[in-house]
């Protein structure tokens, strides 16, 4: 992580103990988006030239340091909603990196943290197929849902003066819980699986610790 030269005071929104929650609020979120963008390549594929075709076989932009991926998703629907997550999380990076420079001058990288890497296992270990899209659901809704708590602390306790931010967390909350309602639906057309639960059996409410997939009374 470089450091800019600091912004004047007016530039910069947080107020005494808000300043350094924003700041790691936002690096969380870039990296939580960062992680999404595998996830959804595995599901969709990436396409190294892109035609501008819009095909359900069309893939995702790769990200940096990983190989060309052949899509292991066998549903269309689930293909689709990969390639959406992928491009509006490449569009939320960037601007929140833009942001985290103009307001406090940070110039930061997006990594991979130690709980999504957990998430990205259990996808590459899925078999290609209708037991990744099972997997994929379960995990992609419940990576989507470990944002939540962070997005409520945004909301409640970011600076009061700081309207973009919350305006911007407040979005990301709404959309973030109706992509998880999407993924649910999901897994009761496909799967048969009627009360998925994002959040893991030890720790219901709470979205950071526990297993990389949720809880139903399907089992695996």
């Amino acid at each position: 992580m470089a450091l800019i030269p600091p912004l004047s005071h007016g530039s910069q929104p947080g107020r005494g103990i808000t300043a350094g929650f924003e700041v790691r609020l936002i690096q969380l979120i870039i990296d939580h988006h960062y992680s999404a963008l595998r996830m959804t390549e595995l599901a969709a594929g990436t396409d190294p030239q892109r035609t501008g075709n819009l095909t359900p076989d069309e893939g995702t932009s790769p990200t940096p340091g990983y190989p060309v991926t052949r899509p292991k998703s066998s549903l269309d629907e689930v293909k689709s909603m990969a390639r959406m997550e992928n491009r509006s999380q490449r569009e939320e990076i960037a601007h929140l990196r833009v942001l985290l420079r103009q307001w406090y001058g940070i110039d930061y990288e997006p990594r991979v943290r130690q709980e999504q890497q957990q998430m990205l296992a259990f996808l590459d270990n899925a078999q290609p197929g209708r037991q990744f899209d099972h997997v994929f659901l379960e995990v992609f809704s419940r990576h989507h849902y470990t944002l939540l708590q962070p997005l409520n602390a945004c909301i409640t306790g970011a600076d009061r003066r700081h309207d973009e931010l919350i305006r911007l967390c407040t979005q990301m909350w709404h959309v973030q819980t109706a992509a998880v309602d999407e993924m649910r639906q999901l897994l009761e057309r496909h799967f048969h699986i009627a009360d998925y639960q994002p959040f893991s059996v030890d720790r219901p409410l709470h979205g950071q610790a526990g297993s990389p997939r949720g809880q139903h009374s399907g089992g695996d």
